[in-house]
């Protein structure tokens, strides 16, 4: 987890993390391969297969139905249609919804468009996925859903889970947390525990 009051440089540390930015000064290796120095066509294919993006808002299209939402990615990729499909249904039995994949947005709840939109980011099954504010606009009970989806990403696929948050329940179930302030890290602290979303809710 990332944390830090507004200004402190989150976003932009998740802008480079995600290769939308390049750093103006350092060095970035994702996965041994060094990202710093890359154009920008070479930046949106490592972007396609290694990062997965998930934001507040869910993005999803309104005609398209849940699987249609989240094989779209997929669509960018070389995998035949049955490949694609196969990833869809795993992301969406990933988050719980493998039953909604013919639903529309509009017949789903906040926090089932969210869990869609987390399936769409995992379908590639990236080696990394941003998460800024991913219960920012939940209530208490849909975002522990949330939560619980994403520890279960990071535990099953083995997926490294960054969030971007102001909420201390969040990082509390992260096994790292990182504090910003400045564009600087100023403090830094490993969970004993993690899991227990609920708990730590409560």
């Amino acid at each position: 987890a990332i944390m830090g009051p507004s200004g402190s440089g989150k976003s932009t540390l998740m802008n480079l993390i995600g290769c939308l930015d390049t750093p103006t000064a350092g060095e970035y290796e994702l996965n041994g391969v060094q990202v710093s120095q890359m154009d920008d066509n070479q930046l949106a294919e490592i972007r396609n297969r290694e990062i997965g993006f998930i934001f507040q808002t869910f993005n999803l299209l309104p005609r398209s139905d849940a699987l249609r939402n989240v094989e779209l990615p997929l669509l960018l990729t070389h995998l035949s249609k049955a490949e694609r499909r196969k990833h869809v249904e795993a992301a969406l039995n990933v988050v719980g919804l493998s039953h909604r994949m013919k639903h529309y947005p509009r017949t789903l709840s906040g926090g089932e468009q969210q869990r869609v939109a987390i399936a769409r980011a995992i379908a590639k099954r990236p080696e990394v996925l941003l998460c800024d504010e991913p219960t920012g606009a939940l209530d208490v009970h849909t975002g522990i859903t949330v939560l619980e989806a994403i520890e279960r990403i990071n535990r099953e696929l083995g997926t490294l889970a960054v969030i971007i948050t102001h909420n201390a329940i969040l990082a509390d179930m992260a096994d790292r947390v990182f504090t910003l302030s400045d564009g600087r890290i100023i403090h830094t602290r490993e969970n004993a525990r993690r899991g227990a979303v609920r708990e730590l809710a409560w």
